[in-house]
């Protein structure tokens, strides 16, 4: 079905800008990049796939249902997201906010050209629709010329600089922290990841010089471009939401978060001090119990296991607190079915899972779309591997609408004033990347 061609690279950084630049000709893009973060449960360093061969779009409505016959019937690498609001096809739960963004609730594409780096070698795959096209793309692609504006972060667009506002303004955010607070005191739930949205309108922003900007600030395991025609996904997410290699499933939820600063002794002590800190554990604790209860829902009796639990990791934005959760499925297991069943992810809702989607929903201003949905791909072995979407820009290029989101865990121990800190805090590279 597809013909595959191996390259062994010189200088595995150039060919990365070098695919990145030559992708934009393209109307669907994946990009997604390791930034070489040292971690255990990586398979590339990076993957590109561009130019839909085939298409499934749709909103909430049997939306697994429709992935799941998709992913059966193309038996084939599939790339894509399924936003927030895919908890509706789950739960009976509703989305009735505001959205300024209008992504499709679920996007899936199969590219005709796929680009795989591991180490110092790229692996190219094309269907065979395409594949007289590969020696010439390769060529183009290796003899490219880098935009020094793009990658050294140089491109002037100063009078273009969006407007950022606030859909929830700082006084209104304590009232519904409070608010949350009381849900929690009387026992509705006992944690609830309450987010909030910074926008731009009439903004115009060239999405790929935003993109490697983000990416520079951050340097995340998972960071996310992705094109869909006129609508962008700029990702820096740290988190893995969760993959399936094999029979092992893996998740791993970010609960947890403390700022960095330059002076090396008090930036190890702030990450002392989370890993110390009884609230922040409350929060991740709590998500690890989620996703081990999501997970047994479709792992074999016994096999869900807490392999690392609150281990802090270093970011270049922030100090983060993850945990790793594992489970063993059938080698018949569907794929899809694994998804639905832990689907949306335990760090952005909270606990109980539905009365806090129920809550938050009546909180937040915006719908969530996208944000806190996920990024990733399918393999044609039934594997597959999701991040989660935050510390994300979102453009709607022809509605000149630019969004990010923001969120933190709200438990019994909260005080609005941190919680907005905190917030501000994991906003820092979204606005940076912008305001440029």
């Amino acid at each position: 079905m597809r013909v595959t061609l191996k390259i062994s690279l010189e200088s595995t950084q150039q060919v990365k800008q070098q695919l990145l630049l030559w992708s934009q000709q393209y109307h669907e893009v994946v990009w997604l990049d390791s930034n070489n973060y040292a971690q255990k449960h990586s398979e590339f360093d990076a993957i590109l796939a561009v130019d839909a061969f085939t298409v499934l779009q749709t909103d909430y409505t049997n939306a697994f249902q429709k992935l799941d016959e998709y992913q059966r019937t193309t038996q084939d690498w599939i790339f894509g997201y399924l936003s927030y609001d895919l908890k509706n096809d789950v739960e009976n739960l509703v989305s009735q906010n505001y959205d300024g963004l209008e992504f499709p609730e679920l996007y899936f594409f199969q590219p005709k050209k796929l680009f795989f780096l591991k180490g110092n070698q790229l692996e190219v795959q094309y269907l065979r629709a395409v594949d007289d096209e590969l020696d010439e793309d390769i060529e183009t692609i290796l003899n490219a010329k880098i935009d020094a504006e793009v990658f050294t972060n140089t491109v002037s667009n100063k009078e273009h600089r969006p407007k950022i506002k606030l859909r929830i303004h700082k006084d209104e955010y304590h009232e519904k922290v409070n608010q949350v607070l009381a849900h929690i005191h009387r026992g509705d739930i006992y944690e609830a990841n309450f987010c909030q949205e910074f926008y731009a309108e009439n903004a115009t922003i060239d999405p790929l010089s935003t993109y490697v900007h983000l990416n520079t600030i951050s340097k995340p395991p998972f960071a996310t471009y992705m094109r869909l025609s006129d609508k962008y996904i700029l990702s820096a997410s740290p988190e893995r939401y969760i993959k399936k290699n094999g029979v092992k499933i893996t998740s791993q939820p970010i609960k947890g978060t403390a700022k960095r600063v330059s002076n090396p002794i008090e930036d190890q002590q702030l990450a002392i001090d989370l890993q110390n800190d009884e609230k922040e554990r409350a929060e991740n604790v709590m998500i690890v119990d989620l996703v081990r209860n999501d997970l047994a829902k479709t792992a074999k009796k016994g096999s869900v296991h807490v392999e690392e639990l609150c281990k802090v990791y270093t970011f270049d934005q922030v100090h983060q607190m993850i945990s790793t959760v594992t489970s063993k499925v059938s080698k018949t297991q569907n794929p899809v079915e694994i998804l639905q069943t832990t689907f949306p992810m335990g760090s952005m809702t909270g606990a109980p899972k539905i009365s806090a989607m129920q809550i938050i929903e009546n909180l937040e201003e915006t719908k969530r779309g996208i944000y806190s949905g996920t990024i990733g791909y399918f393999t044609p072995n039934n594997d597959f591997d999701f991040n989660v979407v935050i510390r994300s820009i979102l453009y709607n290029s022809s509605k000149k609408y630019v969004s990010y989101s923001v969120g933190g865990a709200i438990t019994a121990k909260s005080i609005p004033e941190k919680e907005y800190e905190e917030c501000l805090i994991k906003a820092k590279a979204m606005r940076e990347a912008l305001e440029s």
